[in-house]
């Protein structure tokens, strides 16, 4: 590390003293952000001072919040997303289809809108993207979390939570869709004035191991006005099925493909 003389040491610890940033004290003083980040440090830890990582967790310190954005990030975690706690680790992961780049920055975007702090990066692996925000406090946001799969262990909303997908039940529906869901275009044919002839319609398909999950999509459903049916395939009934055609063009208004 390049060495300073004291007095500029004593000058920049005075700058920070006063809750200047450091990168505004590095720039004034021409040294290195490392070097007032750690100058920081030892002057918190000579005068005792335990540093508190800043946080603007709306669960922690009461703020309002982008509610609609949170909806979406629900369904997202609830279908594709987990949380990473450990002793020096802590992020909140939502796995991606590569090839669905509009989805990749919605899900950026909604971590951004919940809690703006926190660093979000992506991670590129085979035919996949992990879209990754760093902070312990998605603990707080997404109590859901735990040890084991999720389909292994109940999976409920606490009140504040259903509040607010009483509230947005459209971005709670897109976030499970995009996550857990498609719009697909299923044919059959049919007679028509004693010809066969093959039929196209789109409907929308919801897949999810989780009895609590499916129920908490059906639920909101429900709540819109959408009709759907269990579609088991076997004996496993883990498919939602939404194909009425004024229900599939309420879909499409508010929650259409992944793209």
């Amino acid at each position: 590390m390049e060495q300073h003389s004291p007095s500029i040491r004593a000058q920049a610890v005075a700058l920070l003293r006063q809750g200047i940033p450091n990168r505004t004290v590095a720039e004034q003083l021409n040294i290195p952000r490392g070097t007032i980040g750690w100058w920081r440090s030892e002057d918190r830890r000579a005068r005792g001072e335990k540093y508190v990582r800043p946080t603007d967790c709306p669960r922690c310190t009461a703020r309002d919040f982008d509610e609609a954005a949170y909806a979406y990030l629900l369904g997202l975690y609830l279908g594709d997303g987990h949380i990473i706690s450990k002793r020096k680790q802590h992020h909140l992961s939502i796995f991606c289809n590569a090839t669905q780049t509009g989805l990749i920055s919605a899900a950026e975007q909604a971590m951004h809108r919940v809690m703006p702090l926190p660093s979000v990066s992506r991670r590129h692996t085979q035919g996949c993207v992990e879209v990754k925000s760093y902070t312990e406090h998605w603990v707080c946001m997404f109590p859901q979390h735990g040890p084991g799969k999720k389909h292994e262990r109940p999976i409920t909303l606490e009140p504040w939570q259903q509040e607010v997908v009483d509230t947005h039940p459209w971005a709670f529906i897109r976030g499970l869709i995009h996550s857990d869901g498609c719009r697909i275009t299923n044919w059959t044919t049919r007679m028509v004035s004693g010809e066969r002839k093959r039929y196209e319609y789109p409907r929308y398909f919801f897949t999810n191991k989780s009895d609590d999950i499916r129920k908490l999509f059906a639920d909101t459903l429900d709540a819109v006005g959408v009709e759907w049916t269990t579609l088991a395939r076997g004996s496993d009934p883990f498919n939602i099925s939404v194909a009425r055609r004024a229900s599939v063009a309420l879909m499409d208004v508010h929650v259409g493909p992944k793209y």
